[in-house]
């Protein structure tokens, strides 16, 4: 086995609390727990949308890598740096990670929809492999140009032990619900706000954590429609990893309305507390959710994501039913350390 050394690319402050900082996050730690050398190097920039300064930052940071590393780069810058890699394609072994394809983020214009889709197309034909976090995104990729067998699955891992959700006895309290999503249009809410519009006489709270600040457009629009339902909500904001999980541990019902997902981590690990969920069907979200765990509903369809949120709240053995099925499922999760074994696989392949 050659040397297990490996640069990693990161678009951004890793400690940002989304899905796609935290999977790069975690692997990094499990690859280097498993005796790996990883360096990793932290590109700012308002990703996807670099100025010249950010670009320029960057084609120094991969000038400066050393002639035939092994780098890993996340999707999120790699999409716009085709022009800044081109020179380092042969010099440099690439892996790009894409959790999600830039031009399939919701609220687009066309313009820089087309833009993004040719930018990031032009410099997936670089990497050599390209890692994606579902079966799903396979599809989109290799609608980009990337041959199939340059492509690898490597889904996120969860952690075993989780505090796990026992349902309440008190079946007259208002059913706490939880979503966890950062405040953009292709998470969903104005549809789950809608939804909830029409149950309000079903007792509920339904509790919002993620940042009010990537997309404050968004977010403001989300808390004008939520107006009507100001003493329903209750908006936390952005929070750490400890407060997150208090908030899995106090939920009855996990909601995720989004519209389109790359995988979905917040739906496993509220089945890893043994939380029933209710989601949409966007993306990999079709997979994510795994059978008996919770109710699936079309993405974007407002009638049928209410009739599903009565359901769930309107019926408590419903609930423990879906609960004992998020239980059963949690055991079968892969954890972190298993997909950092998959994905130290995929490097060591490309020795």
């Amino acid at each position: 086995m050659g040397q297990r050394a490996c640069q990693v690319l990161i678009p951004g402050d890793w400690h940002t609390p989304t899905g796609g900082y935290t999977y790069d996050r975690r692997l990094v730690l499990a690859l280097r727990e498993a005796g790996w050398t990883v360096d990793v190097h932290t590109l700012e920039a308002t990703w996807p949308h670099p100025d010249a300064t950010d670009l320029n930052t960057a084609s120094a940071c991969i000038a400066a890598l050393p002639d035939s590393a092994l780098v890993v780069a996340d999707g999120l810058a790699f999409g716009c740096l085709a022009q800044q890699v081109r020179p380092h394609a042969q010099r440099l072994r690439w892996v790009a990670l894409v959790h999600h394809p830039l031009h399939l983020e919701t609220g687009l214009d066309p313009i820089d929809r087309a833009g993004l889709l040719a930018g990031e197309s032009r410099a997936l034909q670089f990497a050599q492999r390209v890692v994606v976090t579902s079966g799903s995104t396979v599809g989109d990729v290799a609608a980009m140009g990337v041959r199939a067998d340059r492509i690898a699955v490597v889904e996120p891992g969860t952690d075993p032990s989780l505090s796990v959700h026992i349902a309440p006895k008190n079946d007259a309290a208002p059913v706490q619900l939880l979503c966890v999503a950062t405040l953009t249009p292709r998470k969903g809410h104005a549809v789950l706000l809608q939804a909830l519009a029409g149950l309000l006489h079903l007792p509920w709270v339904l509790h919002l954590v993620g940042s009010t600040e990537r997309d404050p457009g968004t977010a403001a629009r989300l808390q004008t429609l939520a107006l009507p339902l100001a003493d329903r909500i209750v908006w936390h904001g952005e929070l750490p990893g400890a407060a997150l999980h208090a908030h899995y541990a106090a939920a009855d019902v996990f909601v995720l309305p989004s519209l389109y997902e790359g995988y979905g981590m917040v739906v496993a690990e509220a089945v890893a507390h043994g939380l029933p969920v209710v989601c949409t069907d966007g993306g990999a979200l079709a997979h994510t959710l795994p059978s008996g765990a919770g109710l699936q509903v079309k993405a974007g369809d407002v009638p049928t994501l209410q009739a599903a949120l009565a359901r769930i709240m309107g019926e408590p053995e419903l609930r423990e039913r879906l609960a004992a099925g998020a239980r059963a499922a949690a055991g079968q999760l892969a954890t972190w350390p298993q997909q950092a074994a998959r994905f130290a696989a995929v490097l060591e392949g490309m020795a």
